[in-house]
């Protein structure tokens, strides 16, 4: 079997141009991705800031949506 020697900066430069190529060929998901992580953060941000306000009824929440509707 043959052994490969490489050092850290060439192990750094493959993986590099590995995951450049993964990204590109699958841009989509990745798109995706991005968005789901941008979509949780801002929930988190929401629930943080939903616990530091008032709390308000089921009852109330839904007359305010029927009066939209």
């Amino acid at each position: 079997m043959t052994e490969i020697n490489l050092n850290e900066d060439k192990i750094k430069q493959i993986f590099k141009i590995a995951l450049t190529e993964v990204i590109q060929e699958q841009k989509d998901v990745f798109s995706d991705l991005l968005a789901e992580i941008i979509e949780d953060i801002a929930l988190e941000k929401a629930i943080k800031e939903g616990e530091n306000t008032e709390t308000v009824s089921r009852e109330a929440i839904f007359k305010i949506l029927e009066n939209k509707g």
